[in-house]
Formats: structure tokens, C-alpha cells, sequence
């Protein structure tokens, strides 16, 4: 360890910000131009290799997490440390405008909406944050993050305008003001700030020429907003603009472009795309092959930095679960496409998503189904079972012991280059004022399953032009597999010829004992090699073992076992565990804490210890000759430490408990600690035969409702630039302040014995339904389909009509799916949601007045905790019944699941639970509905209720979700909770649930903190509720 810290004190001493270097000899030593910085602060710096936090070279290794698809502040720190056990440093977050001022001028900041306990926790994680505010930010949420009431500004958003950027201010002024105080110079985690967001594109603008003048003014015009509310870290981008088959980046806003230049020059690449439903198909079109040039060519000092790098995709109504997106981008994807970056030298590296969440309370867009799983690497319920998250903790604690890499130069990947044949390719990196060189391999064809043999030509200090193997065979690439093999590469007081094994980590204690972990393939074979001075001590242990000397190096070649084998060289100077891969897995390299300011922050200058652990490791922590161990298990599990700094360590806690030995590995002459795992009973509700109260939902069709209070369609104009009005007044939900959830219309008419269909065109977005009575008499559904943002339907009215001069009221009721994203400049992302056009025969467009709502208030939402989007406009919604506590005394007692509803409408179900979780684990819950999609015989909607937050959207027809992951704190796990369903039959045969379970997920013996529950205000009585 102490000597990694020399390599890495060698580093800074060269490219200090603050000395000038005598450099005798310009071939041997690395000369690098004085950090950089935006002369605001000094804390975070670059040159164009890497970022300098507090004078140290990092390589931010971050993945995207957002706050408030969890909201639960209790668990964040849970996530963080998830991502901090991977061996990453960072993470990577938006912040949603339209949950935070779904009302003009009311920017809500305090419960789940706080942001400052999410600086906390990634404070005590030790997690470095690049924040991302937009004010746009796509991201898979309605309008892109920009509140329904914005979509009325009548100039084209995304520009500089000033009433756009007027309506921004309010936003940024109080939330980025509260990024800045949480950055790293006010001791908080912010490390960069990401103005704007993918702002890469102008619809209209040809690609050659963005951007304008314009274009530079409205980015610039962003950047001063953010200084103004007091911003002094770097500025990052995320440039997205890929043309469809070459991939090319265009270096948009990079330093010294001119007007609204960024610090940092980032892109953003997808090149897996989104075909979630073919996860073994890898598309061709998108594959990066020369970033390192583009990026020499478009931002030469500052380092190759990827804001965004497909870490999965999203799923949608009518597809496939989350779980063929995580096929998709997969293990053996992230070895093929993220080694590829490191091959151009990324240097910040951010993976969207890591941990994706859950799109609860209408938060989503239109194109999106509940879960926002993403196929990551850390599940929707927070557990981390996935193989990709392994193998990405592979890879990030790689280049934490590797310094040399952030300052390598990267060559051009050639096929058949450095000895392989044609179907492999090698990109070098050369050391850069260091010997250490990294050979990137892969198949030529990146998306090839085929299994490939070869050998390496490489030179090393020793000798040149070296074959390797050189003990004989060949090295192979299996399918879809990427390797990095290095030459010279230091460990500390050793130099580590070359290893065709990858790294996991080394380490070198202050008694210069020095331990190196490598790992391959099942049945690979590999091979490293030392200087001559290094003898292996124990060969003859392990048969499958060769060695010899040749130039001058102790050679070993070894073939890839289920077994771990260890060899020792000169006696225990140097051990080497040789690991299968799936064995690697288990191991955890944590990082000890340290004295402030760094803390819990990653650092090369902190010591750390490698410990064989299954699940789960969160933290480390040395107290004397104990070391403090905090993690979760699924099993009864054997703890192993292979390295710890002191080397006085012999005893272990685990979550507080004092752990006993009940043998030692000889090979590793490691004692073997055992934690117990205890599968404990938990106790759920039974919802079949538990005590449900029913309310009809629907009663505006009943011929006494009132809906006087009502929102009048009395709008004869829209500022909506996408569709022009078809009707006399608009009936467009947001030129009514209803952006959210579900809409409803009632169009009232007098009868002239002249009506014989009703036409409607109504949109929704992508897989909404529709429903429309005539009265009370139900007239027909559109039962939804992912191929339609809108439907067009006409109606046969009933032959018994009413009758001349008689009233009457369409009732139309709409699932709105929320708004959709666009890129700048495309006002497609106001394209209006509710009726677009009407036609009733025997009638003139103007004997129809038309009422509507949505969620009661609107934009003046009513329920400031759960947030604007969370309520629709359902009967029971708009009163609050599906908060805690309703007043359902009098109320019907009926079954969703025994009974359900008949005939077409809305019914609305509530009931209570006790839950009695075991302590000390985490147990993820999930509500479960029958199967949907083809499986289904009948067409219905429900939306769940927890304690009042709508947490799943289900739909029977279409599907593919029918297991919707609550978080604890959502969940009261130690107490009463409120269920609340509505069930919408879209048939007039009715509908009711087959079935309808609460399932516990895998339980882990927990170190986690038990969050809090999040704020629950109970139903009360809403005035003026209708």
C-alpha cells in the first residue's frame, strides 16, 4: 500500500499546479502541463489526462443514481454503499424539476424532496457526486423533468428565450443553490455540475452548423443561472449528438469553442441501444472505434470523460421485464463494451443506471412502465445478485490500484496486430512517464461468440518481442469476452512483468510483503511473469503449475481452476492468488477510513484490506488488532482476510458481532471466520381473505352527480404550437393545469333525436386506455396498445337515446401515461394529452360543453409530501381516499380479488396490515398481480396505493409488470400500513383479481441502516373536494 502511494505521490509531484520540474532526460521522465482549473476554486483540477481532487489523480468511476425514484432517505446510504462496495468512487444524479415545482413559484425542497440527507449519505459512504439539474434531463420522466405547467410558455423551451428562462429561475435559484453549498469546497461530496443536459442537437438546425450563435447564448445563459446561485466546481457536459453508424462525437461546447464552453468535455454513448426482447442480438451500427482521436481532436486538455454509458435499458408497457434489459447489458457486455472505453483511456466514467428505482407516482413518461429496474447492475428491491454488478466491481478495482493508467496514452486498436491473428484486436496504452503499458483484447468482431486461441507479441524492460505464452500453448478469448493484460507493471517494490490474467487488486504491506490477486475464465489458460530474483517457493503443490526462467524472469503459466490456488514467491514476499473469475466475485477490497477532509472519500493515499465474503461488504474499519467488518449475507458464509495493512489482525466483527474461527486456509495461511445465517419465519397478510371496503369510483355517471366544481373547457385559444385546436375551445388537459395520473371529461349536450355516434380522438400517450359512458350507460373502451400515443374511435350510440330537449353528459375518462421527452428545439415534447377532436351526429361542435379534471387542484396539488404527480383524477383520488386512514366505516365490504367489480367503471379497495419484519434483515417486499399480457382474459387497470404513494400501474392486457417492488420506509415494516387499489374495467363484462399477493423477496442478514418511514400524512377531509 505505502508503495502505491510513492507511485502515486511521483505522479503529482510531476504535474504539480504549483512547482516547475528540472527535467534532464524529456524520453524517460513525463512532463504534464500545470493542473487547470475554472479560477472559482482550487479543490478540483485536470490536466488532460485525468481530474485532481485535492491535488490527487482520481479516475471517477461513477454510476447514475437518482434520489427521487427512491423516496426513502433512509435507504440512500444503502445504495451508496452498494456502489462504494463495487470500487467505484462516484455517482451520478438528476434532480427532477417537475416534482419539485409542480407549482409556479413553489419550489418544494423539505421530506423526501430534501436533498441534503442524500449529501449526507454519500458523505458517510464516501461517494463523490456529479450533480445534474437540467433543467431538462430527459431521463425517462414525464415532459423530461419539466412541470406540466411549463408546456404553456409560449416560445420554444430549451432556449433563450426569456420567459422560458424566467420560468426556470425559481428552480434553479433554490435547488442549485443547494448543490453549491454541498460541494466539495463547502466539504460536501459535489464534485462537478452538469448545466443543461444533452444539449447536443436543435430541431431544425442542420447538425454541420450546431450551434449557433443562439444555440451558445442559451447554454451560457444556463452556466450564469448556475454561477449566479452559487456554483464554483468544473462545468460538465454530456454530448450525445452519435450520428446513427458511425458514432462520432462532435465535441459541442468544449473548452475554447467560444460562447458557453463547458470545463469538461463529456459524451454520452448507448451503443447497445434498446431491444431489450433480443438481448443476444448486439447491433453493429453504434460501435466506438476512435473516440481517443475525436476526442484529441475536440478537447485536448481536458481527459476523456463519458457522463453516460449504457449500463441497461428501460422497459415499457406491452414488453419485456427488466430482467431480459439486464441480458441485454450484461456481464459479458460490460467486459466488451466498457474495456473498449478504458482502450480509448476514459478517465471519468459514469454508468447509467446503476441503481435504477421505480417510476412511482406517475413520475414516468409516456414510453415507460412503472419499474425503472433498467436492468442494472443493483436490482429495483436493492439487491445485487446480478453477475454485472461482480464483474463491474472487477474492472473498478483494476484502476484503483493502477495509477499508471490515468496517465497512458491510448494507441489505435488494429486487428492482428502484436502477434494475434486477424479476428482479434489489440489497443495498446502506453505508459506515460511510467513503464507500464495495457493491451486491451478483443474479438475484431466486437458481438463474435465464437472462441478464439492466440498469442502475444509484446516487448517488455526485459526483453523484446516477446511470444507469450512462452511456456507453450495459447492464450484464449472465449465469446463476447474482453481482457486487459499489462507489462512492467508496478507492485510497489515488485515489478510485475506481464500477467495475460487480469488484476483485481495487489497490495503491499509496510513489511514490503507484497499480495497479488489475478483472475480468468473457467479452464483458461494464462500466464505472468517476474524478475529472476523472485523464486516460487511452492509450484510442486499444484500440478496444474508450470515455470521456468527465461530473459531473465521467473515465468509461470497456469490453467484456470474452481479452486483457488496461491503461490508464494521467496518465501511469502510475494503471494499470488490465482482465482477463477465466479471465485473473484466474493472478494471485497474496502478502502479504511481516514482522518478529514478525506474521510470516507476514496484516496490512493488510504490503506485498504481484500477480504473473501460473499454477498456483501459495505465498510472496514481497524481497531487495533480487530478488524470491523459491516455487510450483509444470504447464506452462512466464510469470511477470509488476504489482506489487512498492520498484519496484526486476528480477530473480526461483523455487524457488530464478534466472529469466531473454526479453521485456517493453509494455502492463503488465512484463519477462516464463519457468519451464520438464519432463516428467519416472516409473517405476511393474507389479502384474500382479509377485510377489504369498496366505494364506487365512478360516480360521475350517475344522473344526480354534480361537477359544478368542475374546471370549464372555456379556452378558445392554446399557446400548444404541436396541434392546432380542432375543437371550439380547447380540451387539452394542460391548458388546464392537469398534467398527471388520469383525466376526466364530462361534455354535456341537450338531446335532439338526432344523435347516432359519438366520435373521439383522444391521446394519451403510448399504451393508454379510454372509457366513455353516455350517462350511465357504458358506450366502449380503447384498451390500449404501445404502438399508439392516440386513438381515434367512433361509438354507436344506444338506440334508446334520450329523449328531445332532454340533458345529457358524456362521461370520458383517460389514463394519461405522462407527457413525452424530446431533444432542444422539438416542441413535440408539448404534444397535448386529453380529447384532440369530437364529433357528435346531428350535432354542431359547439352544443357540446365540455368540463374536465384531473388531480384535485392541479397544479395547486393538494398533497405536498407524496408531490404533484401522484394523485389522478379518479373519484376516490381527487378525496384523498387512498391516503392512511380513510373514512370507510360505512363503506361496502368487498373483495378485489373474491368479488371485484361488475360491469365497466372504477372501483376503489382499501385495507389495512400489520407487518413484524425480522430485525436485523433486509427483506425486500413486493405486491404481486396475476399474469398480464397474453395470459390475460380480461382488460383492467390498477393502480397500488402504499400509505398513500402510488407505487405500480398495472395493466392486465398489455402487462409485463406484475410484481411491483415497495421499499422499506414506503413500507412500514414494524407496523400498520395502508393498501389501497383502484380497479378500472375497461369491459363490460367487469373484472376482479385472480389473485393478489404480498411476497418477501431474498432476505440478507443486513448491516444497513433501518430508514425511517417517509412522511405518511393520514387522509383528511379535502374542502371544496368533488
Amino acid at each position: 500500500m505505502w508503495s502505491l502511494l510513492v507511485q502515486y505521490l511521483t505522479l503529482l509531484l510531476s504535474v504539480s499546479a504549483w512547482t516547475t520540474a528540472t527535467v534532464l532526460d524529456k524520453e524517460t521522465i513525463n512532463i504534464a502541463p500545470p493542473q487547470q482549473s475554472n479560477g472559482l476554486q482550487d479543490l478540483v483540477t485536470w490536466d488532460e489526462h485525468s481530474l485532481f481532487v485535492r491535488g490527487e489523480r482520481l479516475f471517477i468511476f461513477s454510476g447514475e443514481f437518482h434520489p427521487f425514484r427512491l423516496p426513502v432517505p433512509g435507504l440512500w446510504l444503502d445504495v451508496f454503499q452498494k456502489i462504494k462496495a463495487m470500487g467505484f468512487n462516484a455517482v451520478s444524479f438528476y434532480t427532477d424539476w417537475a416534482l419539485l415545482e409542480g407549482k409556479p413559484g413553489r419550489v418544494v425542497t423539505d421530506g423526501i424532496w430534501d436533498l441534503n440527507p442524500f449529501f449526507s449519505a454519500a458523505a458517510e459512504a464516501g461517494i463523490y457526486l456529479v450533480a445534474r439539474p437540467g433543467p431538462y434531463i430527459n431521463a425517462e420522466v414525464s415532459a423530461g423533468g419539466f412541470p406540466g405547467w411549463s408546456l404553456r410558455i409560449n416560445c420554444t423551451l430549451r432556449t433563450a428565450c426569456p420567459s422560458y428562462l424566467d420560468a426556470t429561475q425559481a428552480y434553479i435559484s433554490t435547488i442549485v443553490r443547494i448543490m453549491a453549498d454541498a460541494e466539495i469546497t463547502n466539504g460536501g461530496p459535489v464534485i462537478l455540475v452538469q448545466p443543461e443536459n444533452e444539449y447536443t442537437t436543435f430541431s431544425g438546425v442542420d447538425p454541420s452548423t450546431f450551434p449557433q450563435q443562439s444555440q451558445k447564448a442559451y447554454m451560457a445563459a444556463v452556466e450564469q443561472q448556475f454561477r449566479d446561485a452559487g456554483v464554483t466546481v468544473p462545468f460538465i457536459d454530456n454530448d450525445t449528438r452519435l450520428t446513427l453508424k458511425s458514432n462520432l462525437v462532435h465535441g459541442d461546447f468544449a473548452p475554447g469553442s467560444g460562447l458557453g464552453a463547458i470545463d469538461i468535455y463529456a459524451i454520452d454513448a448507448y451503443p447497445l441501444r434498446y431491444d431489450c426482447a433480443n438481448p443476444s442480438v448486439w447491433p453493429n451500427i453504434r460501435w466506438p472505434q476512435n473516440w481517443q482521436i475525436l476526442h484529441e481532436q475536440q478537447s485536448p486538455s481536458t481527459p476523456f470523460a463519458i457522463a453516460e454509458f449504457q449500463g441497461g435499458s428501460g422497459t415499457s408497457f406491452e414488453g419485456v421485464n427488466q430482467d431480459m434489459c439486464n441480458a441485454l447489458v450484461d456481464q459479458e457486455a460490460a467486459r466488451v463494451v466498457y474495456k473498449n472505453n478504458y482502450s480509448f483511456g476514459v478517465k471519468l466514467f459514469n454508468i447509467y443506471m446503476t441503481w435504477g428505482g421505480t417510476n412511482w407516482g406517475n413520475l414516468g413518461y409516456e414510453g415507460g412502465d412503472t419499474s425503472y429496474d433498467y436492468g442494472a447492475a443493483i436490482t429495483e428491491d436493492r439487491h445485487v445478485w446480478r453477475e454485472k454488478y461482480s464483474e463491474e466491481k472487477l474492472q473498478a478495482n483494476f484502476f484503483k490500484v493502477s495509477p499508471a493508467y490515468l496517465t497512458a496514452t491510448p494507441g489505435n486498436a488494429a486487428n492482428g496486430s502484436f502477434g494475434v491473428t486477424n479476428d482479434i484486436a489489440v489497443t495498446p496504452l502506453y505508459g506515460n512517464g511510467t513503464a507500464t503499458n495495457f493491451y486491451v483484447v478483443r474479438h475484431a468482431d466486437w458481438t463474435s461468440q465464437v472462441t478464439a486461441l492466440y498469442t502475444l507479441l509484446l516487448s517488455t524492460t526485459t526483453a523484446s518481442n516477446v511470444s507469450i505464452p512462452q511456456l507453450g500453448g495459447a492464450l484464449s478469448l472465449e465469446g463476447r469476452d474482453s481482457k486487459i493484460h499489462v507489462t512492467d507493471y508496478s507492485l510497489g517494490p515488485v515489478n510485475l512483468t506481464y500477467t495475460t490474467a487480469e488484476i483485481f487488486t495487489w497490495a503491499t504491506s509496510p513489511a514490503n510483503k507484497t499480495i497479488l490477486i489475478l483472475y480468468g475464465g473457467l479452464g483458461e489458460t494464462h500466464e505472468f511473469a517476474f524478475p529472476e530474483s523472485l523464486v516460487l517457493s511452492n509450484g510442486a503443490s499444484y500440478p496444474s503449475i508450470k515455470h521456468g526462467v527465461l530473459n531473465h524472469n521467473t515465468i509461470v503459466q497456469w490453467k484456470v481452476e474452481t479452486n483457488a490456488q496461491v503461490l508464494c514467491f521467496n518465501e511469502g514476499e510475494v503471494v499470488v492468488h490465482l482465482l477463477w473469475r465466479n471465485d473473484a466475485y466474493n472478494l471485497w477490497s474496502l478502502e479504511l477510513p481516514s482522518s478529514a477532509p478525506i474521510g470516507n472519500y476514496s484516496s490512493p493515499s488510504k490503506d485498504f484490506v481484500v477480504v473473501r465474503a460473499g454477498y456483501l461488504l459495505r465498510s472496514a474499519s481497524l481497531e487495533g488488532n480487530t478488524l470491523h467488518l459491516v455487510g450483509d449475507v444470504n447464506c452462512t458464509t466464510n469470511v477470509q482476510v488476504l489482506f489487512e495493512p498492520t498484519g496484526n489482525v486476528d480477530s473480526l466483527t461483523f455487524n457488530g458481532e464478534v466472529l469466531h474461527s473454526n479453521n485456517s486456509d493453509a494455502a492463503s495461511n488465512s484463519s477462516v471466520f464463519t457468519i451464520p445465517f438464519r432463516s428467519l419465519p416472516v409473517e405476511l397478510p393474507d389479502f384474500s381473505t382479509k377485510q377489504w371496503k369498496y366505494i364506487d369510483s365512478l360516480p360521475e355517471i350517475t344522473a344526480d352527480y354534480d361537477d359544478a366544481l368542475w374546471t370549464l373547457c372555456d379556452h378558445s385559444t392554446t399557446t400548444n404550437p404541436v396541434l392546432q385546436l380542432l375543437t371550439p375551445t380547447s380540451l387539452y388537459a394542460s391548458d388546464y393545469g392537469f398534467h398527471t395520473g388520469s383525466l376526466l371529461y364530462r361534455g354535456h349536450f341537450e338531446a335532439n333525436d338526432m344523435e347516432s355516434t359519438l366520435f373521439l380522438n383522444i391521446s394519451g400517450g403510448y399504451a393508454f386506455a379510454h372509457s366513455v359512458w353516455l350517462n350511465d350507460q357504458f358506450l366502449g373502451s380503447w384498451t390500449g396498445s404501445n404502438a399508439n400515443q392516440t386513438y381515434a374511435q367512433t361509438f354507436t350510440l344506444p338506440t334508446q337515446m334520450p329523449r328531445n330537449g332532454q340533458d345529457s353528459t358524456f362521461t370520458v375518462l383517460i389514463d394519461h401515461m405522462g407527457q413525452t421527452e424530446a431533444g432542444p428545439g422539438n416542441e413535440q415534447i408539448k404534444f397535448p394529452l386529453g380529447i384532440l377532436d369530437f364529433g357528435l351526429a346531428g350535432h354542431n361542435q359547439s352544443d357540446v360543453t365540455w368540463k374536465m379534471t384531473g388531480n384535485f387542484g392541479g397544479e395547486d396539488y393538494h398533497d405536498l409530501a407524496r408531490g404533484p404527480r401522484n394523485e389522478g383524477a379518479m373519484y376516490a383520488e381527487r378525496q384523498g381516499f387512498h391516503l392512511p386512514a380513510p373514512p370507510d366505516s360505512n363503506w361496502t365490504v368487498r373483495s378485489p380479488i373474491s368479488d371485484g367489480i361488475v360491469g365497466a367503471g372504477i372501483g376503489f379497495f382499501t385495507t389495512s396490515f400489520n407487518l413484524s419484519m425480522p430485525q436485523g434483515y433486509d427483506t425486500p417486499l413486493s405486491f404481486v398481480f396475476p399474469s398480464a399480457g397474453a395470459f390475460a382474459t380480461r382488460n383492467f387497470r390498477i393502480q397500488l396505493f402504499v400509505n398513500g404513494y402510488q407505487f405500480g400501474k398495472y395493466v392486465s392486457n398489455l402487462g409485463p409488470e406484475t410484481t411491483f417492488p415497495v421499499p422499506e420506509g414506503i413500507l412500514n415494516h414494524s407496523g400498520e400500513n395502508w393498501l389501497a387499489i383502484t380497479l378500472w374495467s375497461l369491459d363490460s363484462e367487469g373484472a376482479e383479481l385472480d389473485s393478489f399477493k404480498l411476497e418477501a423477496m431474498m432476505p440478507v442478514f443486513s448491516g444497513y441502516a433501518k430508514p425511517a418511514l417517509s412522511p405518511q400524512p393520514a387522509w383528511s377531509l379535502r374542502t371544496h373536494a368533488y
